[in-house]
């Protein structure tokens, strides 16, 4: 176990973020602690004033081949590595004239920010840091004797630290950075393992795969109270959405609402914002109402006369920024968070007047047919998977019954289908007119998901006064195809005259036949959407 407390007499600091660097080392000098640093961090600790000792005076090496070598020498990690209670070390260090390094202060070269910032392979290259992170797992591992600091986050704990214990770290202290500086390598290297992955561009799949985040938020608990939970950015480029989200107002988010926001914001994405405005709203990672219209306010109320009874404390998720009148509608009933790709003043005025509801504006929205991957975990390891990046627009849609749709129902099985690539399956959704008005979610069998779906609609009838179900003369979108005929019979028998699937079962002819017979159109997409 590490000793207690190490007493810090010298230090030596590279790092390529700057901020706080000067008063951090002012303070360190303060406490009598020897300063040594490398390239430009002893340009920036030199002129402030501070005396400082160049690497290159230490391992009597000058910094060569663009600064790619200068601290890969036992100078530096013999000074790191050396166990100041073992006789050996002591000899060794001794003998080559090595002096022993108490603290090691490094961020590394800024190889994420440089692949978020788009820039060309050579420059990614360039950003990959070799010394620091060998430096840093040095110091890690030795933290029994050095402290080592990745973050500039740290700089003013560990001077309250020092100052208050006569220039000495407890060995709880040690232990804590040792843990982060470990976890910053791996992320590191978690980043450019996988933008190589993405480079090379195969289908194999890498012989190890390995996970980086940075902590974004420590949640109140997970699913349930009595989970943990916590939410990590990914290294990198980010996907718009909730890791890029500020949150403009509203309390603590907690998991649910995460995953559920992630659900919304991913689906009216599938919404090209050119074209039209449209409103997603999602209960428990499932649209309970989406429509499309010609502004926020009227898609809103269209989405919302879907299930309106689901839609209570649920997540709102806008594909163009929030405006004043859909503001003002949203907040009529209760809402759990508004995610938008902006939002005018006006409409944050009118959010804010609700102090517990969340508002998050994630600068833009995903792309639908960007790559990228999912994960998934299972006991003892996890799932990866590509993205599912199909959309509706880019598919042959093959009709395979004797009706032909009409030009409208193309139009509501396009729309239901891009809705149903984002329920929980087995999936059923009816549309009509730009709008969902019936969702069936989550069944072990799709008959049920489609018995649920017009049970919903009809619902959603008799709440408007009318007679007639709003399934009557609506597209139904199968998330998979039907097995038997029953599932569409069902759909059929609620009102639905087109259907649009994936097709594929071995009984497709026998749920065409069901079709032709029940005089509906129905069109094959060849692509499935399962959402588990």
């Amino acid at each position: 176990m590490p000793r207690d407390h190490i007493r810090v007499t010298r230090a030596l600091l590279s790092v390529s973020d700057k901020d706080g660097l000067v008063a951090f080392a002012t303070a360190l000098a303060g406490l009598g602690v020897e300063l040594v640093s490398t390239g430009g961090t002893h340009r920036t600790l030199s002129e402030a004033g501070l005396a400082v000792t160049e690497v290159a005076e230490v391992t009597r090496f000058p910094e060569m081949m663009d600064g790619r070598v200068k601290t890969l020498h036992p100078a530096v990690h013999g000074g790191l590595l050396a166990v100041r209670d073992n006789p050996e070390h002591q000899a060794a260090l001794a003998a080559h004239g090595i002096g022993a390094i108490d603290l090691l202060v490094v961020n590394l070269y800024p190889f994420e920010e440089t692949l978020k910032a788009g820039k060309a392979y050579d420059d990614c290259v360039e950003n990959i840091d070799v010394g620091g992170p060998a430096m840093i797992r040095a110091a890690a591992k030795n933290h029994a004797d050095v402290a080592v600091v990745v973050d500039v986050g740290d700089y003013a704990a560990l001077l309250d630290e020092l100052q208050g214990n006569d220039g000495a770290l407890a060995a709880a202290t040690r232990r804590r950075l040792a843990q982060k500086a470990f976890s910053r390598t791996a992320s590191y290297d978690a980043a450019i393992s996988n933008w190589l992955a993405g480079v090379e561009a195969s289908d194999a799949a890498p012989e190890f795969r390995a996970l980086g985040g940075r902590l974004g938020q420590s949640l109140r608990y997970g699913e349930n109270p009595h989970q943990s939970a916590s939410f990590y950015r990914l290294p990198g480029r980010l996907r718009p959405g909730i890791a890029t989200a500020r949150q403009v107002q509203g309390k603590e988010l907690s998991y649910n609402n995460l995953n559920d926001t992630d659900a919304a914001y991913e689906c009216v994405a599938e919404f090209d914002p050119a074209r039209c405005a449209a409103v997603a709203i999602i209960k428990h990672a499932n649209p309970c109402g989406v429509a499309e219209g010609d502004d926020l306010l009227a898609a809103y109320e269209r989405a919302l006369a879907c299930d309106p009874t689901s839609a209570f404390g649920g997540i709102v998720a806008l594909n163009r920024p929030l405006d004043a009148e859909a503001a003002r509608k949203i907040v009529e009933i209760f809402t759990e968070v508004i995610i938008a790709p902006e939002a005018s003043e006006e409409a944050k005025a009118i959010v804010g007047a609700k102090k517990n509801l969340r508002l998050l504006l994630a600068g833009g929205l995903p792309d639908p047919r960007a790559a990228g991957e999912t994960l998934r975990t299972v006991a003892g390891g996890f799932l990866v998977q590509g993205r599912d990046a199909a959309v509706i627009d880019d598919m042959t849609l093959t009709v395979v019954t004797k009706r032909q749709p009409t030009e409208t129902e193309f139009a509501d099985m396009r729309f239901a289908y891009r809705v149903a690539k984002h329920v929980k399956s087995n999936a059923i959704v009816y549309a009509k007119g730009g709008a969902t008005v019936g969702i069936g979610a989550g069944q072990m069998s799709r008959v049920d998901s489609s018995i649920t779906a017009a049970r919903k609609a009809a619902e959603a009838a008799e709440r408007l006064g009318l007679t007639e179900s709003l399934a009557q003369g609506s597209a139904v979108a199968s998330d998979a195809f039907f097995p038997f005929p029953d599932g569409l019979l069902a759909a059929a028998e609620a009102g639905a005259t087109a259907v649009i699937q994936p097709g594929g079962s071995m009984r497709d002819d026998d749920v065409i036949r069901a079709a032709d017979e029940a005089g509906l159109a129905m069109v094959f997409t060849g692509v499935r959407h399962f959402r588990h």
